[in-house]
């Protein structure tokens, strides 16, 4: 087994990204400890894993509903998340069943990550790497969002967001960075810090 997929280096990468991540942290044992954020992912690792197993599901989902009272994150063991996925505060986060989240994305609080039907099947977002959700976004249904965009808080996106674009309002509508190259931090729209 490659190190890189050892469930103890993937904790740690987790723990490590929320700390990278985060200039209030002070120490690994701080956010160990005391983040919710990387509680929930953790708890979400173990679900996941006992999730492929049918005989396992109901202990996995009854474990997730356990983490979501302790933490206020409810992330569905079958949703797919990538690497040092990072919950910033956390409360009131939702992740759906059928959720792809990719590498190195960041979600603040309020979050939902949800769908827009009651069918069965693909129901909810595919998050590409990069990313970055701000605080109560809500992106719903089977939308794709690309890698390197940035969700406005409180946006509503129900259609889908391009690689490097920026979605802010309700509903969302795009934007894109200035062709300057400006960097994110530079982007000149109050949208999305509220």
């Amino acid at each position: 087994m490659s190190p890189h997929l050892h469930p103890l280096f993937r904790l740690h990468e987790d723990l490590q990204a929320a700390r990278n991540r985060d200039p209030a942290a002070r120490s690994s044992v701080e956010v160990g400890l005391g983040y919710p954020g990387v509680h929930a992912i953790w708890a979400y690792r173990l679900t996941h894993s006992m999730w492929r197993h049918p005989g396992l599901r109901l202990p996995a989902r009854l474990l997730s509903q356990l983490t979501r009272a302790a933490t206020g994150i409810e992330i569905h063991p079958g949703a797919t998340i990538g690497r040092r996925l990072v919950i910033d505060h956390g409360m009131g986060v939702v992740i759906g069943e059928t959720a792809v989240v990719g590498d190195d994305v960041l979600i603040f609080h309020g979050t939902t990550l949800g769908g827009k039907s009651m069918t069965h099947g693909k129901r909810h977002p595919t998050v590409g790497n990069n990313v970055v959700i701000g605080a109560g976004a809500k992106v719903l249904g089977p939308v794709w969002i690309g890698d390197g965009a940035q969700i406005g808080a409180n946006a509503v996106v129900v259609h889908d967001v391009p690689a490097g674009a920026i979605a802010v309002g309700v509903p969302a509508q795009i934007r894109y960075r200035p062709a300057s190259g400006a960097s994110f931090a530079e982007v000149d729209d109050p949208a999305i810090y509220i």
